[in-house]
């Protein structure tokens, strides 16, 4: 499994440091292989280097986090209207083929595979659109995602329905460029809405508050 696998499957949390001798003694790859992977991954924002004590799992801010999906609502609903003008049907099948994926990941509970797919079918619709800078960009954006929705995840708050996927394989097949720009939109929106990123507050913590109420 891949360094990049491992944080988008929620294997790897924010924070997490990455030992060099551990990760060369499980993959087999020499320090220098784990030391370019490093140098990738931060610049991707996904590792932080730290002069004197190593590398860790990025642990993205608040702010980071809505820079993120701001950047995300305005590059991936354009995307999606893109696809729709152009998609041929080998491009239909093919996305047709991955939320089948996601649909038997769900029916197993097998919670790594749906991170991993879920995010992996944005960076599809990006691929077919067939813009390299714009690929490169999803990629980055989904993979921290990933480490946004560890550290922020809101307990109880509803997950995105699992029809959405299949909503906008709909459109796009309809050539529909609209619902699709609309869809994608609608669909980071509830990603973002299924997450804390209220600011924490400053100054000294209410322990009166925090120890008396019931």
């Amino acid at each position: 499994m891949s360094l990049l696998t491992a944080i988008m499957e929620h294997r790897l949390l924010a924070g997490t440091k990455l030992v060099e001798e551990r990760l060369c003694e499980v993959t087999g790859a020499s320090r220098a292989r784990i030391r370019q992977v490093f140098a990738r991954l931060a610049h991707e924002k996904l590792v932080t280097l730290v002069p004197n004590r190593g590398a860790f799992v990025a642990r993205p801010t608040v702010d980071e986090a809505r820079e993120v999906f701001q950047t995300r609502r305005v590059v991936e609903p354009e995307l999606a209207a893109i696809l729709a003008q152009q998609a041929t049907p080998a491009k239909f099948r093919k996305l047709r083929r991955h939320a089948l994926e996601e649909n038997d990941a769900r029916a197993r509970a097998d919670r790594a595979a749906i991170i991993r797919l879920s995010g992996e079918f944005h960076i599809l619709l990006a691929e077919m659109v067939g813009n390299a800078v714009l690929e490169k960009l999803t990629r980055e954006m989904v993979s921290r995602t990933c480490l946004i929705i560890t550290l922020y995840d809101r307990p109880g708050a509803p997950a995105c329905p699992e029809h959405e996927h299949s909503e906008l394989i709909d459109a796009i097949e309809r050539h529909d460029a609209a619902a699709a720009n609309a869809l994608m939109s609608r669909h980071l929106q509830h990603i973002e809405g299924s997450l804390d990123l209220r600011m924490p507050g400053s100054g000294a913590p209410d322990f009166y508050s925090i120890f008396n109420n019931p």
